[in-house]
């Protein structure tokens, strides 16, 4: 149950949330088409092109959707990580208002590996005259053969934030006794009063 200090308030949209759940499901798709799938990854760049339109939705929705989507509600000021950071450890929830310092910084980094990721897929030509990026004419073979080394380094990376991921939510929900699940299903989540708003 949540402390008296906090109120259920809707956060995230709908579009958002469609988003997110959406975007977890075809790159965990791809990862797994791109690690053991066929040798023609015809399914892999489809999923791709998909990837590539959920990115394009989000950079927009970025700059103009609701206050708890936008950019600028995942950047904090060096002194509020920090801060966030020093009570983190307490067993109790944070009620954030939307995505907490630590976590507006993940959301940074897996948008910018996955469109490295998908940047590096486009340009990609792994010199086997089948699974050729679209666009890897327009960069050399140099640059276009590098690009696979590249785009197999940004599954790792990819791979990574996704563990941290789900680490983050289970230290949320098994430490501080907060679930960031039903937020993202519902769009309603817990927020301490004083920071609403």
């Amino acid at each position: 149950m949540p402390d008296q200090q906090a109120r259920r308030t809707r956060i995230w949209d709908p579009a958002l949330r469609v988003f997110h759940w959406l975007l977890a499901i075809l790159v965990i798709a791809n990862w797994l088409l791109g690690k053991f799938g066929p040798n023609i990854m015809t399914l892999h760049f489809w999923l791709g092109y998909t990837i590539v339109g959920l990115l394009v939705f989000r950079v927009i929705w970025g700059l103009i959707g609701p206050k708890s989507a936008r950019f600028s509600g995942l950047i904090y000021s060096p002194r509020r990580v920090l801060s966030y950071l020093r009570q983190m450890g307490r067993r109790s929830p944070s009620h954030w208002p939307g995505h907490a310092p630590i976590g507006g910084l993940a959301v940074i980094a897996i948008l910018l590996a996955l469109l490295w990721q998908v940047g590096t897929g486009l340009i990609t030509d792994p010199e086997d005259f089948v699974n050729v990026g679209p666009l890897a004419g327009l960069v050399g073979s140099r640059i276009a053969t590098k690009a696979d080394a590249w785009h197999s380094l940004g599954a790792d990376i990819i791979l990574i934030l996704v563990v941290l991921h789900i680490v983050a939510i289970l230290f949320y929900r098994i430490w501080k006794n907060e679930d960031l699940i039903r937020p993202m299903l519902t769009g309603w989540k817990w927020v301490r009063r004083q920071d609403k708003g």
